[in-house]
């Protein structure tokens, strides 16, 4: 420590210790600066040590099952009653229920649906499937002049087979007759005599006479049999029509030259059809 001059004390040195008279380490002479002392190093910091780290233990977690969503229950609508008219005193339309058909009916046609045939051979107001010869005769007659309701195929064949063999009869007479005529007048120009008179011999001339008559028979009974049998082969055609669920003025397509023939013998082929039904007489 220094202390200012007095004139007890005038000024010393520095350098010099003011108790002893010596002069300190390092202190330099009168006149010159102290040299700098030297920074002190600063130590190293010593390292940390390394921490003891455990390595870490992981559990599996565990889920729960997640609870499904219930879907809400719809509630039901009570049931109210039809409310009631609002003209109670209109009488309200009655209809009658369509007969039902099953999809694809492929079955025998016959009594009850869906084809609703007649069961009883006298029931002419329905088809009679299957019928005998006799039986589509008689129906035939009865129903002479009928334009209504149906007829099988079964009914309808007959009746052309029938038609057939009635007028095969005066078509032998008369083709009997025609070839008795022709024979005759072929033997008249072999030879002359004097009862001929250039008709022929004697004895010919009655077999001409015959075959004449034969010939002018034959065609009297076709037709009067074509007369006889026209309204009621158009009937039972028209209702054959009608049991395929065709109209029965297609019946007239028969006119037509040449194919019309033809097209109504195709439609007398056809099955039967339930749709008929609605030409049946109510």
């Amino acid at each position: 420590m220094t202390y200012p001059p007095t004139p007890e004390n005038p000024a010393q040195p520095e350098g010099q210790n003011p108790e002893q008279g010596q002069s300190v380490p390092g202190a330099q002479p009168d006149g010159q600066p102290a040299a700098p002392a030297q920074p002190a190093q600063p130590a190293q910091p010593e390292q940390p040590a390394q921490p003891n780290y455990a390595p870490p233990q992981y559990q599996q977690p565990s889920y729960q099952q997640q609870p499904q969503p219930q879907q809400p229950q719809q509630p039901q609508a009570p049931y109210a009653p039809p409310a009631a008219s609002l003209y109670p005193n209109q009488p309200q339309p009655q209809y009658a229920s369509a007969p039902a058909y099953a999809a694809g009916v492929t079955g025998y046609p016959g009594p009850g649906e869906p084809f609703n045939g007649a069961s009883d051979p006298e029931d002419l107001s329905r088809p009679l499937y299957g019928a005998t010869f006799s039986q589509s005769i008689r129906r035939f007659f009865k129903n002479y002049a009928n334009f209504s309701g149906r007829a099988s195929r079964s009914e309808y064949w007959w009746i052309v087979l029938f038609a057939f063999l009635v007028e095969l009869i005066p078509m032998i007479i008369y083709i009997t007759g025609a070839v008795m005529l022709a024979s005759a007048s072929a033997s008249s120009y072999s030879y002359d005599d004097s009862y001929g008179d250039g008709y022929g011999s004697a004895s010919m001339a009655p077999a001409g006479g015959v075959g004449l008559a034969l010939v002018f028979i034959g065609l009297g009974l076709v037709f009067v049999l074509m007369l006889a049998m026209i309204v009621p082969s158009l009937a039972i055609a028209w209702r054959r029509f009608h049991d395929a669920n065709f109209a029965g003025p297609f019946y007239f397509l028969s006119f037509i030259p040449y194919a019309g023939p033809l097209v109504v013998l195709v439609f007398m082929f056809l099955p039967p059809s339930p749709l008929g039904r609605r030409f049946d007489r109510v």
